[in-house]
């Protein structure tokens, strides 16, 4: 017979939570007399090319100027993770707001040593086979915006990455020698871009609307290895359905067009959209997504979201609906560590995948 004592089971009281996690600085609070409020917290993944693993995420917010009350708050984040397949990683994005909004500067960034697998290019491609590698990659985006009119704003930017695949068994007609694929690339690209944003916050939007075009242009004579473009085009709306549920809708497309390089192909598949499939299976010159994701805040800290969406790829627009749709589904948790930023846990569920994600902010 089992009994039980005061001192072998105590009920964890929020209070004790809050404290704990104010260590961490996960206080849900912020001072802008601390310049940079930084909160630290780790977390378990999975997902179909890492496998099971642990990321920590340090999320900060700040303002340029603490005396601004209007402006959203700037944020940073750095990811970092190590996995079960011998993966490792290191990644930051950064969103900042100048003068009242005038100007912003946008960072992502990201360098990652990952075993993963080459499918080759296509829908039909990634029905075959992988072709193992070890991916050393490093990339670089910032972007620069001036306010033009309203919610309308301009900016300038540049796309650098590097990669370098060291493949297992290469033999020829291997996958990477039938898609003439180069084991290492360089490429650098300046890019252009229009966006309007009427969203009350970037990191977790409850209403308003983004649409953003963005044109990249990759050439020897800006440094890349080789020349062509890409156009990514993305629409979001937001509805606030109560004080406490959003109801977001995502629209997203990137083209490229001329010598695109394999590891610069579009794809269908990562921790923001088509969330549960292998990233870097499914891909082409042009690929196409949707989601709908219901949020719903709950008491204290916690919240859920549902989602379900699809994609679609081909060599061109016109081959989009040539192949069966791609559909995708799933549920993440919700806590919110500093005002507008969230910790985020999803579990997607793609065609004969899944993927369990750990990240900072919603996916979109």
């Amino acid at each position: 017979m089992l009994t039980t004592a005061p001192f072998l089971a105590q009920a964890v009281t929020r209070d004790e939570v809050d404290g704990f996690l104010g260590e961490l600085g996960a206080d849900n609070q912020y001072d802008a007399n601390k310049g940079i409020n930084w909160s630290v917290l780790p977390g378990p993944f999975y997902t179909p090319e890492l496998k099971l693993g642990l990321g920590t995420a340090i999320a900060g917010i700040y303002r340029v100027d603490p005396n601004d009350r209007e402006t959203q708050n700037s944020s940073i984040s750095f990811t970092g993770f190590v996995s079960s397949s011998g993966a490792l990683g290191f990644g930051m994005k950064n969103y900042t707001f100048f003068a009242d909004d005038e100007w912003r500067l946008f960072i992502d960034g990201a360098i990652a040593k990952i075993p993963t697998g080459f499918w080759g290019v296509g829908y039909d491609a990634a029905q075959g086979n992988e072709q193992e590698y070890i991916e050393k990659s490093f990339r670089l985006h910032p972007q620069l915006m001036r306010r033009v009119a309203g919610n309308l704003y301009a900016g300038v930017g540049w796309d650098f990455s590097t990669l370098n695949a060291k493949v297992d068994n290469a033999h020829p007609g291997d996958n990477f020698s039938q898609y003439g694929a180069d084991t290492s690339s360089l490429n650098s690209g300046a890019t252009v871009m229009i966006n309007y944003d009427s969203r009350d916050v970037i990191t977790r939007p409850t209403r308003g609307q983004f649409f953003s075009s963005e044109y990249s242009y990759f050439d020897p004579a800006v440094g890349s290895d080789s020349h062509f473009t890409v156009l990514q085009l993305q629409y979001n709306y937001y509805a606030s359905l109560s004080e406490s549920e959003v109801l977001a809708f995502d629209l997203w497309g990137r083209f490229a067009h001329g010598d695109v390089p394999w590891d610069r192909l579009s794809e269908a598949g990562d921790d923001n959209r088509m969330r549960g499939y292998f990233q870097g299976r499914y891909r082409d010159k042009d690929v196409v997504s949707t989601q709908l994701e219901y949020r719903k805040k709950l008491n204290w800290r916690h919240g859920y979201v549902l989602w379900i969406g699809a994609g679609a790829l081909g060599e061109n627009p016109q081959d989009l609906s040539d192949h069966p749709l791609l559909p995708t589904i799933g549920a993440g948790y919700r806590f919110e560590v500093k005002p507008d930023m969230n910790l985020r846990l999803d579990l997607g569920l793609g065609k004969e995948s899944a993927g369990f994600y750990f990240q900072v902010a919603e996916a979109f």
